[in-house]
C-alpha cells in the first residue's frame, strides 16, 4: 500500500512541482463547511509562519466573512476531508480545485504578493 506522502510526492512529480511537506503539528485554516460540502474543494498555500502551515482549505464559493476560516491543526484534516490529504506536499504558492473527476493544481503567482 503507498503511504500519503508518496501520493503527495507523485502528485508533486505530476505537477512539476518540489515537494514540501506539510508540518501536521501546525495550524490549518478551514471552511466550517468544509466537512458538509463535498464539491468543489479549493486549497491555497501560504508560507509558513507563526504556528500555521499556510494552507487554508474551503469548500464551495470564497467568502470574505471575517469567521469563514477556523484554525484546526493538520493532524485534524482527516476529520474534515481525506480527500485533501494528498495535496500537502505541494509547495507554497500553489493552488488546487477537485470536483468529481476534475482535479487542476497551479502556482498562483497572485499569492506572491500577499
Amino acid at each position: 500500500m503507498i503511504s500519503i506522502e508518496e501520493k503527495q510526492k507523485i502528485l508533486c512529480k505530476k505537477y512539476s512541482m518540489p515537494y514540501q511537506a506539510t508540518n501536521l503539528s501546525l495550524k490549518v485554516g478551514v471552511s466550517k463547511n468544509l466537512k458538509n460540502t463535498k464539491e468543489p474543494i479549493h486549497g491555497l498555500r501560504l508560507k509558513e509562519e507563526n504556528g500555521t502551515s499556510g494552507w487554508y482549505f474551503w469548500s464551495g464559493e470564497w467568502s470574505d466573512d471575517i469567521d469563514f476560516f477556523v484554525p484546526i491543526h493538520g493532524y485534524h484534516l482527516n476529520d474534515w476531508s481525506n480527500q485533501i490529504l494528498s495535496y500537502l506536499g505541494l509547495p507554497e504558492y500553489a493552488r488546487f480545485i477537485i470536483d468529481c473527476d476534475y482535479e487542476d493544481v497551479w502556482v498562483d503567482e497572485t499569492l506572491l504578493l500577499s
